[in-house]
């Protein structure tokens, strides 16, 4: 039987990497991130509502203007539950398909807001890569190109780094480390995961 492993941490943390390195050991990623791009591409029925709701000025060259979206929802609760309501279903549902015909010793269900959405019910174990909060808003800064408000906006959106680390059955420390010493912790991790499906 596959062994479901949740994969979360904050904005910035490394998740992806982390993901990554997972991959390299011949692991399915089911990535939310992913799904979300997804279920909002051109053409599909969800954009049209989008696009109804916020305007034609949230499409760039008929596709979403992602970065612009995320301004406006940071800056308005009501605009930022109306986007959630609507896109979180369809996340969940094509994260589950891609979850029930997913095989192997174990699986990586990686999501940013994986105890925030209660998709934690659906993982044996949750693996939190952690991450100091001041390095976390520096990468996120260099990355994005987003202003510090819409980053501090976004981090107070998720779980706190405190409550996150409670839940975890494994933590990945991100602060201030090598990748090769992230390459060693995600092989013992990879051993370790792979002897739960014995």
């Amino acid at each position: 039987m596959t062994v479901i492993i949740g994969l979360t941490g904050g904005v910035g943390s490394g998740k992806s990497t982390i993901a990554k390195l997972f991959s390299a050991h011949h692991v399915v990623i089911i990535d939310a991130d992913i799904v979300a791009r997804m279920v909002v591409q051109k053409g599909q029925p969800v954009l049209a509502d989008i696009t109804a709701y916020f305007g034609s000025e949230i499409l760039k060259n008929g596709h979403l203007n992602r970065a612009l979206l995320r301004r406006i929802i940071f800056s308005d609760e009501q605009k930022k539950q109306y986007l959630n309501s609507l896109l979180h279903p369809l996340i969940r549902a094509e994260m589950l398909m891609q979850l029930d015909k997913a095989s192997g010793d174990y699986v990586i269900f990686e999501a940013p807001l994986l105890f925030e959405n209660n998709l934690d019910v659906f993982c044996d174990h949750c693996v939190v890569v952690d991450i100091d909060e001041k390095i976390q808003l520096h990468r996120v800064c260099l990355r994005d190109k987003t202003d510090v408000m819409t980053i501090k906006s976004i981090i107070a959106s998720q779980m706190g780094r405190e409550e996150r680390l409670s839940r975890a059955d494994f933590i990945i420390e991100n602060s201030a480390v090598s990748l090769s010493t992230l390459k060693k912790e995600v092989a013992k991790l990879d051993h370790k995961f792979r002897s739960f499906s014995i």
